[in-house]
């Protein structure tokens, strides 16, 4: 009988002995998951806070882009728009211009007008091929040759003045005077290599009560003449042959 009360207690305290390893195991396990939940490693928060301050240097670089695109655009709207807008000054208002106090007309203090002799319709006769009557100038005589000239000399100075009165001439003008008619010979043979070397007369004539003097290379012959009178058109001159 005291053996199977030894016996039974033997198992009671078996029971109670695995109970407490029981009660130890789950002891154990659950530390470390509290130490967990609990503290945070160093390390671990270290990482953290350069990942905050990366986001947060991003967030920075991307507000600067935006708002710089966003000065650029109103720039450039604006700069379009003024573009765009037409000048003010250049736009038509309209408005009625006021008229002077003084009269726009007057009555001249001469209605007919002043008569400038060498003046009229007579170049346009010429122009358009019609003949008026004229008379040779009063040429004077030509100063006699030095005494130290040669004999082959004066041939030449008499062949010229002979070429100038008569001959078949080339009129290329008409002036108010001779001496605008001797300015316009030197402007037209530095203007045409054709009338360089070539001699010329100034004619007097009487024309719409005016007196014109007219301009003409002289020529020895009719074929002549039309030949150089051809040079002349064909290098923007004009020119009218008379005999």
């Amino acid at each position: 009988m005291h053996w199977q009360d030894q016996g039974h207690d033997r198992p009671d305290n078996q029971h109670g002995e695995d109970r407490q390893d029981h009660d130890g195991a789950d002891h154990a396990h659950a530390e470390p998951a509290f130490g967990i939940g609990d503290e945070r490693l160093p390390w671990l928060e270290a990482d953290d806070e350069r990942q905050h301050e990366t986001a947060d240097t991003g967030r920075i670089i991307a507000f600067a882009l935006v708002g710089l695109l966003a000065v650029v655009a109103i720039v450039g709207a604006l700069w379009w728009f003024s573009r765009s807008q037409p000048d003010p000054a250049l736009i038509a208002d309209g408005s009625l211009i006021e008229a002077p106090d003084a009269p726009y007309k007057e009555r001249p203090e001469s209605p007919g007008g002043r008569d400038v002799e060498g003046t009229g319709n007579t170049s346009f006769d010429v122009a358009e091929g019609r003949r008026t009557d004229g008379r040779v100038a009063d040429v004077p005589p030509p100063p006699p040759p030095p005494p130290a000239a040669t004999a082959s000399a004066t041939p030449a100075a008499t062949a010229t003045a002979a070429a100038a009165t008569g001959g078949v001439g080339v009129q290329v003008g008409a002036y108010s005077s001779r001496a605008a008619a001797e300015f316009g010979w030197n402007q037209m043979t530095n203007r045409f290599e054709a009338l360089k070397g070539v001699s010329h007369r100034i004619l007097e004539a009487n024309a719409d009560g005016g007196t014109i003097y007219r301009l003409q290379a002289v020529t020895g012959d009719r074929s002549s003449a039309d030949a150089l009178c051809r040079s002349l058109k064909s290098a923007g001159g004009d020119c009218q042959v008379k005999r």
